[in-house]
């Protein structure tokens, strides 16, 4: 039997469901297969980077892709984390929720005022996963 598809998306790729992945990836391990993608992907953040690091998990291993190169038979439930940005479309009959947090890279400052937006993030993605009901 293979194991439920989940997908995190947001515009870049770059933080949020980069976080969302990679927290997913920790807490549900081979149980669930976990992606994440953008309608314009770029780079994953270094913020991001640090954030979860600072937790224990890594996200060197990821790259930013694009909602068009995840292949919808792989995805049972798509989470959508976009707030003031229009979000990707996943064109697939899935189950789909809507977890709006805002862009953290929209933050300047020093680089704690510009980590702060990432770790709260984080936190918040940590917090809804934990009440998420997995296909």
């Amino acid at each position: 039997m293979k194991a439920p598809g989940l997908l995190f998306l947001c515009v870049a790729n770059s933080a949020r469901s980069q976080m969302a992945e990679g927290l997913a990836r920790a807490r549900f391990g081979d149980r669930i297969r976990v992606q994440s993608a953008g309608s314009k992907p770029s780079t994953v953040n270094p913020f991001a980077i640090r954030a979860m690091a600072e937790i224990g998990i890594a996200l060197s291993n990821q790259r930013s892709k694009s909602v068009l190169a995840i292949d919808p038979g792989s995805v049972d439930l798509v989470v959508t984390l976009c707030a003031d940005e229009v979000c990707p479309l996943f064109l697939g009959n899935v189950r789909r929720i809507h977890w709006p947090l805002a862009d953290p890279e929209m933050t300047a400052g020093t680089t704690d005022d510009r980590l702060t937006p990432f770790r709260k993030a984080r936190d918040e993605i940590a917090r809804r996963l934990d009440t998420l009901e997995l296909p």
